[in-house]
């Protein structure tokens, strides 16, 4: 599947990048980083601060490559973390990680299932790689995104 796909099945929508909502959602993703480390609040809040990072870096690698998902579709999370081999070339054995959290997010959201402190560590192990590799991505492809970020 290619990004051209999924534009033609209406899982994404073209999308003109923006600078400036680049780098405020980049500031986001770090700041959910920060949360995710806050040993004070539940490994419920910290595994949503992770995973919402996860997903920042996703639709950061989306946007910057001239889409986003469509929202009203359902699995629009599911669609951004696969299209991370597209966008970012994040390996395929890290988007399967991504995607177990991801799924471990929605068991914990809509089920109530508690979060285990390992799958926290991991959760907020793979966030900080992926957005390590978001920022020398976005730096290496498009810098002129980022500005003096």
């Amino acid at each position: 599947m290619t990004l051209q796909n999924l534009l033609a099945i209406k899982r994404l929508l073209a999308h003109a990048p923006d600078a400036a909502a680049v780098r405020k959602l980049l500031a986001a993703a770090q700041r959910n980083m920060t949360d995710a480390g806050v040993a004070g609040i539940s490994t419920d809040n910290r595994f949503d601060a992770a995973y919402k990072c996860v997903m920042q870096c996703a639709m950061l690698g989306l946007w910057a490559s001239g889409y986003r998902t469509a929202t009203s579709q359902p699995g629009h999370h599911q669609t951004a973390i696969q299209c991370l081999t597209l966008t970012m070339s994040v390996p395929t054995p890290t988007v399967i990680v991504l995607d177990a959290l991801r799924k471990q997010r929605n068991l914990s959201d809509y089920e109530g299932d508690p979060i285990s402190e390992a799958t926290l560590a991991s959760c907020v192990d793979e966030a900080s790689k992926l957005l390590a590799h978001t920022r020398q991505w976005l730096r290496d492809h498009h810098s002129d995104l980022l500005g003096d970020a």
